[in-house]
């Protein structure tokens, strides 16, 4: 029997061992459905088997070898798909590539376990060698895929700190215009430069966030005594100037105190404010609350409007994730932030010694960031 038609006359046992590895994969396998881990397995199989069956001349091989062979299909392949949701829903590409070396040594351990006469050294030897490659590729992926991080990191740390100083001008001379401005239109466009200014400064300020923690600088958090209340209070009035037709409510206790670093924990409730404005439901309110009891801070932003899946809570918090239509109910405005508010927020939750998640079902979504109330842990 030919490996093509034993993987058609075994495609159940093959697809079984994919899952049952692919379950293993976590994160990211532990929020998703059985379908979902399973999802291309079988039309890739199909595809390879029917790559097995055509013929192929030596100098195919040789091209095919060095991964420059075609596509097996004029339209996007189940394996181009497959990898665009694993990537959706959290896997890395060592995971990704895991699951190949995994699929390949289970049809081949399968496949020999039909020809008990064949030379058992030429088979080991087979597995052996793939098993060798498979084990470089992972490490010089896993090598090459740190370096390239690096490096773009570290471009976007310098474009970022040096974008500062001339939007740093741009915000002072529109609030010398608005001032001074001989019209009240002149008044108004020098104030929407200034708004302007603000969400560029936010998005800088987040992406710096986001390339000291990659270059492993973390979040930087410093816990003094502070009025809880007063900070909820300031990055709320920092997002309603921005969006003004907004209802911001704010339920927090006036003596409400804490020992947290003011300055982030204000940056984290802009970021979860600013997502609600984004992802809730035109012209509903957005509330944000505080409370404290047994040595714990907790700080809820709601809003009404399309509910997260299941199956994308896990990667909301990763850094520069955008749901896809495919994935989440699509949002009432295209996505134009860079996709780090969620990332910072939970970078400074972790900061302090405290956690965040969400909650999201019947048309009401809330995300929680709960704190030790005298500082780090």
């Amino acid at each position: 029997m030919t490996l093509s038609q034993f993987i058609i006359d075994n495609m159940d046992a093959i697809v079984a061992e994919w899952l049952t590895f692919a379950m293993t994969m976590e994160p990211a396998a532990s929020t998703m459905s059985m379908p979902a881990l399973r999802d291309h397995a079988k039309p890739i199989l199909l595809a390879i088997a029917k790559d097995l069956a055509s013929e192929q001349t030596p100098a195919a091989q040789k091209i095919k070898s060095k991964g420059l062979g075609p596509a097996l299909s004029t339209r996007e392949t189940a394996a181009a798909t497959h990898g665009a949701l694993r990537h959706v829903s959290g896997f890395d590409l060592n995971q990704l590539g895991a699951e190949y070396r995994a699929l390949r040594a289970s049809v081949i351990r399968l496949w020999t376990q039909q020809f008990v006469a064949a030379d058992p050294s030429v088979i080991e030897d087979m597995i052996r060698f793939n098993e060798a490659v498979d084990q470089a590729v992972a490490e010089s992926t896993a090598r090459y895929a740190a370096e390239l991080a690096l490096s773009r990191d570290t471009f976007m740390a310098i474009l970022a700190h040096d974008l500062r100083s001339p939007l740093s001008a741009i915000s002072m001379l529109s609030k010398l215009l608005e001032h001074s401005g001989a019209t009240e239109v002149g008044r108004q466009q020098a104030a929407q430069i200034y708004r302007s200014t603000r969400e560029m400064a936010a998005m800088i300020r987040d992406l710096l966030e986001y390339t000291r923690t990659n270059l492993g600088k973390g979040i930087p958090v410093k816990p003094a005594p502070c009025n809880i209340s007063r900070v909820c209070g300031a990055a709320l009035e920092e997002v309603r100037s921005g969006h003004p037709q907004t209802e911001f409510v704010l339920q927090a206790p006036h003596d409400l105190v804490g020992c947290v670093d003011a300055d982030r924990l204000r940056q984290a409730l802009s970021n979860l404010l600013n997502n609600a404005v984004q992802h809730g439901e035109a012209g509903s309110p957005i509330t944000l609350s505080a409370a404290g009891e047994a040595g714990q801070l907790t700080l809820q932003v709601e809003n009404l409007g399309p509910e997260i899946p299941v199956g994308s809570r896990q990667v909301i918090f990763d850094p520069l994730v955008q749901l896809s239509a495919s994935s989440a109910t699509p949002s009432r405005a295209p996505a134009t932030n860079l996709g780090l508010g969620l990332f910072i927020a939970r970078e400074v939750a972790l900061g302090h010694g405290g956690s965040i998640d969400v909650e999201s079902a019947q048309g009401r979504t809330v995300f929680t960031i709960r704190l030790p109330a005298g500082g780090t842990a």
